[in-house]
């Protein structure tokens, strides 16, 4: 048995259908199960409950081989990421060692590491969880995927929408920072395989894709396979930032100040040859995420 946290948002189901589709069985720790319906339908055991509700975790951890650990947030107070995202994996860490789980796999991030841990809370929170996980005493697997782009969710879906149907294309700063996106699915194969691989235990992997483009060349070819002509304008770092400081007072900003301080502070790209050699999953050049999402 797999127990998955965060198996409804963008990432988790496809995680979840791999494991589904190599013949595992999958639990799923949800805090609503009447929006868990495409999981229940893929047979998926679901225990109700939240990270933050150390009971709940203790329940889901029952009987489990392996933990999938998804569970993060992206906007919030510092006071929220250590409790929902830090705490939260410290419990469930402890939850699974006393409960004999064999291995904890960890969705961590491109660009978190003790240099960055404190530059903003997210950095924080996901440097506090891979330091929860690697001293549970539990064999682990970390992942630090870059932007992950996918046809139903994720980044990629605004970049598109901005280039189909906006006359002006706006990039932060000068647009010349580069990123490395990796595809949802070949995401989700790399953390399906995490799960038993023995020359994967207690390593943590960067995972990108095949191409690191900067901000400007992204924009380029999603204009390209669109067919679409656009101007383009490189909006300064200031006045992007005045604008999150405003658009942090909704409930859901579009963006927040601490996401632009991670996409300006330096490069989001990694070396992908060690998960390569590992495990033997290529990866979808951008070009080709780009068709799949257009």
């Amino acid at each position: 048995m797999i127990l998955v946290t965060g198996g409804t948002g963008f990432i988790g189901p496809k995680i979840v259908h791999a494991l589904r589709e190599q013949g595992k069985e999958v639990r799923a720790l949800v805090r609503d199960p009447a929006k868990a319906g495409q999981l229940r339908d893929w047979d998926v055991e679901l225990v109700e409950g939240d990270v933050t509700d150390q009971a709940s975790l203790r329940r889901a951890v029952q009987g489990v081989d392996a933990v999938i650990h998804l569970v993060s947030i992206i906007h919030g107070s510092p006071q929220t990421f250590e409790r929902v995202m830090a705490q939260g994996t410290r419990d469930l860490a402890e939850a699974a060692r006393e409960a004999g789980v064999r291995r904890f796999v960890l969705m961590s991030a491109l660009g978190a590491g003790e240099k960055t841990k404190d530059l903003t809370p997210y950095y924080k929170a996901k440097w506090d969880m891979e330091k929860a996980v690697e001293g549970a005493g539990i064999e682990f697997v970390v992942f630090r995927p870059s932007f992950v782009f996918g046809p139903d969710g994720g980044a990629l879906q605004t970049f598109v929408r901005q280039v189909r149907w906006s006359p002006v294309v706006t990039v932060i700063g000068d647009g010349e920072k580069r990123i490395q996106p990796i595809w949802v699915d070949d995401v989700a194969a790399y953390f399906a395989k995490g799960v038993d691989l023995p020359q994967a235990a207690n390593r943590t992997f960067e995972l990108g894709g095949p191409d690191a483009v900067t901000w400007n060349e992204l924009y380029r070819r999603i204009r390209k396979v669109l067919g679409k002509t656009r101007a383009q304008v490189n909006l300064p770092v200031s006045l992007v930032r005045a604008g999150a400081a405003i658009a942090e007072k909704l409930p859901t900003p579009p963006i927040t100040r601490d996401q632009i301080q991670m996409i300006e502070v330096a490069d989001n790209t990694c070396d992908m040859t060690p998960a390569l050699e590992t495990f033997g999953i290529d990866v979808l050049p951008l070009d080709e995420q780009i068709r799949r999402a257009a």
